[in-house]
């Protein structure tokens, strides 16, 4: 397997002390794997700033593993995130994940001096020239805001072209819809690494809720199995890690640059997949 691949893993902040060190123990053993870099998300509206703030910097001073913090335009100033680049800047920080961003509950429209991702992306470069590696989000099945899926290509290739080095995508369980994004914006001419992000099953109810929220499409099969375990918990995770084991190798084969673990704090079920795939350590 290509060593110039890149895995990574992501995090959310944690609302108390007990779940915050269940996190730091999880990058602990995740650091042990030897990843490119973790990542750490940013609640609705800036929601979690500070948590996610001191999850980035602990990540990166105490776990030793490069940090990218995810950063959001929706309802801050110019100040405010000219502020936190500063900030992430003086720790060290070399890589953002740039977002749009979730709309709170309840904010009919986006909120901020910037409105668009790729606005942020111009942002940071105006801010800090070549300093960030500045990842952005792709989505296979098309954002569920999008009108249809040239608007969303477009929107894409904006980002691309305001001066974002790579993308990650949203979770996704077909492979053929990876593909078909990426050659459909190779296609416009935007040749950026798009990295799969893929999110292990272990809980066929949240996934299920999620899932429907942010418009990531579970096929009807794999459905119809989750469902048909009823409460299995051992049965709807084995299932899941053969499924996604198998979808990560065929992206993978087909030359995918790497991997991006949604963990939801946990290590095991992404780590699994990983032993499953003989990736190196």
């Amino acid at each position: 397997m290509s060593q110039d691949r890149r895995f990574s893993f992501e995090f959310f902040p944690t609302k108390t002390d007990a779940g915050h060190e269940k996190l730091m123990n999880t990058a602990r053993h995740l650091a042990t794997f030897n990843p490119d870099f973790f990542s750490c998300t940013y609640g609705a509206g800036g929601s979690t700033r500070d948590r996610t703030i001191n999850t980035v910097l602990q990540l990166e001073s105490e776990v030793h593993v490069p940090a990218a913090p995810h950063l959001s335009c929706v309802g801050d100033s110019k100040s405010d995130l000219r502020g936190l680049l500063e900030q992430y800047k003086a720790a060290g920080i070399k890589r953002i994940v740039a977002l749009r961003g979730d709309l709170p509950s309840g904010m009919g429209m986006a909120s901020g001096e910037l409105r668009y991702a790729n606005d942020l992306v111009s942002f940071i470069r105006e801010e800090t020239g070549s300093h960030f590696h500045i990842e952005v989000a792709a989505y296979p099945e098309m954002h569920p805001q999008a009108r249809n899926f040239e608007d969303d290509i477009s929107n894409f290739v904006r980002k691309a072209h305001a001066g974002a080095d790579s993308a990650i995508t949203q979770y996704f369980f077909n492979a053929d819809s990876y593909f078909r994004f990426v050659e459909r914006v190779q296609a416009a001419g935007v040749t950026l690494p798009i990295v799969p992000g893929i999110m292990p099953i272990t809980n066929y109810s949240k996934l299920a809720r999620f899932s429907d929220a942010c418009g990531a499409e579970i096929p009807r099969w794999i459905r119809k199995q989750l469902e048909a375990y009823g409460d299995d918990v051992h049965s709807i995770q084995a299932f899941g890690e053969q499924v996604i084991s198998e979808m990560c190798e065929r992206l993978l084969d087909g030359g995918a640059p790497g991997l991006h673990f949604y963990t939801l704090n946990q290590s095991e079920p992404s780590l699994a997949i990983w032993n499953n795939l003989k990736l190196p350590r």
